[in-house]
């Protein structure tokens, strides 16, 4: 009984030391997204809601959300490419790796949550009147998910 917990432990150090030297890092994207956007593109699909995204009708969407996606992607030095598309349209791009980032008038109460990544909730955005405003991103992309949070944590509060 004493051997096995002594084996059971050792083993447990050496684990943890041996995943320590592979450099992992946690939260971790299986996809990649974090580091396939960073110094490079953010696609970003969005459906228009009033008072927190409309289409300008030229270079891309104006309000309150793509001025938080604009402020996210120059912290990872990406550039942001932006899709407009129905909601579904949009879930279905960023199931396929399409895009990297959905944002409109979704809501912690969001039916995608099946399909999609989400953000908390942030009822402070401008033009969210109280909504908890929400962001999808790929399932299981985790690391994506925490650098955009904490930009909006910063950004909005929580």
């Amino acid at each position: 009984m004493r051997t096995t917990r002594i084996c059971a432990a050792a083993a447990a150090l050496l684990l943890a030391g041996g995943l320590s030297g592979c450099g992992l890092t946690i939260p971790i994207d299986p996809d990649g997204t974090l580091e396939s956007v960073r110094g490079a593109e953010l696609r970003v699909g969005f459906s228009a809601d009033p008072g927190l995204i409309a289409d300008d009708g030229g270079g891309g969407p104006d309000g309150s959300l793509p001025e938080l996606v604009t402020g996210f992607a120059d912290t990872v030095d990406a550039d942001v490419d932006w899709t407009e598309g129905s909601e579904e349209t949009l879930v279905g791009m960023l199931e396929r790796g399409d895009l990297d980032l959905v944002v409109g008038g979704m809501t912690d109460r969001s039916p995608w949550l099946d399909r999609a990544g989400m953000t908390r909730g942030y009822p402070e955005i401008e033009g969210a009147h109280g909504r908890p405003i929400v962001m999808l991103v790929p399932l299981g992309e985790n690391g994506f998910l925490t650098a955009l949070e904490t930009y909006l944590d910063e950004e909005v509060g929580s």
